[in-house]
């Protein structure tokens, strides 16, 4: 028999998944269980194209850039009317991906829909691109970081500026995503610009294009040096603190061990 309780609870299920660099040997098992138990998987075009072998027999929809709010809200309807669907992410959903956005859209439909069940939601964590190209530099993030996006698509560029600042100005290791793209080429330089006012020339920097894919290129470099011709919207540019230095090619962040211990 089943009670009342049971009868509201909403049948329709949203995921929302991170699918890392995109090779399924680096997609968590849950997040590939959640794309086995979906009825409709959901994302970019260029994210959906990276996992095939996953997606056989599924009903998969997919838009360009700059659609992301269009198929997330398409998914909320498609759970809404007790479907399963996965939203996929590259990287971690939580990180300058999705997980936000269908939180927001979820919360909006709330507002109009008082008192009615909203889907089921579970984000299912990924690679983020700053893990993968970290993994790929050497060990650059062991201590404390800022991670700032370059894009001033939905945030002024006077914050993004300040926030250069105050993670420069701080000593942070700072990982710089969306570095550089056809509508934003100078961005990369201005941030250069910013950060050198706080730090030497030999800082040692890291640039991670396509990082664990295919076509994958790594340097290590510094700020005096870095060419932004080696940039564009797929790169991780990591830049170093005070104490990062180069070891047989690779960029070392000291956590601090060798303070308190034999080394």
């Amino acid at each position: 028999m089943v009670n009342k309780e049971e009868k509201n609870l909403p049948k329709g299920m949203l995921y929302v998944v991170g699918t890392g660099p995109g090779r399924v040997e680096h997609i968590t098992p849950a997040a590939q269980e959640a794309i086995r138990n979906s009825d409709v998987i959901v994302g970019y075009d260029t994210y959906i194209d990276l996992i095939p072998e996953l997606l056989s027999g599924k009903n998969v929809m997919s838009t360009g850039m700059t659609q992301e709010v269009d198929r997330c809200r398409k998914a909320v309807e498609l759970a809404l009317d007790n479907q399963v669907v996965t939203v996929i992410s590259g990287g971690d959903p939580g990180v300058y991906a999705m997980a936000g956005l269908v939180f927001e859209l979820l919360q909006s439909e709330e507002k109009k829909r008082p008192g009615q069940p909203l889907p089921r939601l579970l984000v299912i964590p990924g690679i983020s691109a700053l893990n993968a190209s970290a993994s790929r530099l050497g060990a650059p993030l062991m201590h404390d970081f800022a991670c700032i996006s370059l894009s001033d698509r939905l945030t002024p560029w006077n914050i993004i500026e300040k926030r250069l600042h105050a993670a420069a100005g701080a000593d942070f290791v700072i990982v710089l995503y969306n570095p550089r793209s056809k509508g934003r080429a100078g961005h990369i330089n201005r941030a250069r610009g910013i950060i050198g006012k706080y730090r030497a020339g030999s800082t040692v920097v890291g640039i991670v294009k396509g990082a664990m894919r295919e076509h994958e290129t790594v340097i290590v470099t510094d700020l005096e040096s870095m060419k932004d011709s080696d940039i564009d919207m797929q790169t991780t540019v990591i830049f170093g603190n005070s104490r990062t230095f180069v070891w047989n090619d690779l960029m070392i962040t000291p956590r601090g061990y060798e303070n308190k211990f034999e080394i």
